[in-house]
């Protein structure tokens, strides 16, 4: 018996814009495809949709159950959210077999505290946000862990092979890919002010200077 979280989904005939009543009535637009199935329009519960993924990571695994339908193990592949306010807005279900591996993207997410950071000020550069893995449905990760203790100088680095990878998963991503690495911090330019310039007419020019006020100055 499975042991995955399993959601109800409707075959949905609206698209396009009108979708956007399904929206304002509680319903997700979604579609499922995959294994050369046909791209199918669905329609599932928000409500139903945000509570699985409150509970769910990413590349979760789930049994999608279509109206009176089997229910078929899919992988939530992707999910539009609104720019703003991150509700979801559409959902792509992926039809997986348990017994083929797939390859998809997985997050990086960094732990550990970097020297560089803490002690010399610099600011963490994530260079690459995901990498590819293969592997069966059952062991895709929800996110690989990068250890960032060894960025100790600003010139260090840290690299795809650094990562903590379980078993039975392969990176397909090339390892010597660059993931991490830490910023110099900024140094602002001090302005230095302008010296005061004073200008001193040459010896002629004070002369003939003199000599114009005196023919103007009046007879005594």
């Amino acid at each position: 018996m499975s042991t995955r979280p399993e959601l109800v989904a409707h075959h949905r005939a609206i698209t396009g814009k009108a979708v956007a009543r399904l929206r304002r009535n509680g319903q997700l637009p979604a579609v499922v495809y995959g294994h050369g199935h046909a791209s199918e329009a669905l329609v599932v519960d928000a409500r139903e949709f945000d509570q699985l993924r409150r509970h769910t990571g990413r590349n979760a695994l789930v049994d999608l159950k279509v109206d009176d339908e089997r229910a078929q193990p899919v992988m939530v592949y992707g999910v539009q959210e609104h720019p703003v306010t991150r509700r979801p807005l559409h959902v792509d279900f992926f039809l997986v077999k348990m017994t083929e591996e797939m390859t998809v993207d997985v997050p990086v997410v960094m732990n550990g505290e970097s020297y560089a950071v803490s002690k010399l000020g610099g600011t963490l550069l994530h260079l690459l946000d995901t990498v590819k893995v293969r592997a069966l449905p059952a062991d895709v990760p929800s996110a690989l862990e990068l250890d960032v203790t060894p960025l100790e100088t600003f010139e260090a680095m840290l690299h795809v092979s650094d990562l903590q990878v379980p078993e039975r998963i392969t990176i397909v991503t090339d390892a010597d890919e660059p993931l991490a690495r830490v910023q110099p911090p900024r140094v602002e330019e001090v302005p230095v002010a302008a010296e005061e310039v004073v200008e001193v007419a040459p010896e002629g020019e004070e002369a003939a200077e003199a000599a114009a006020e005196t023919e103007g100055a009046p007879a005594e």
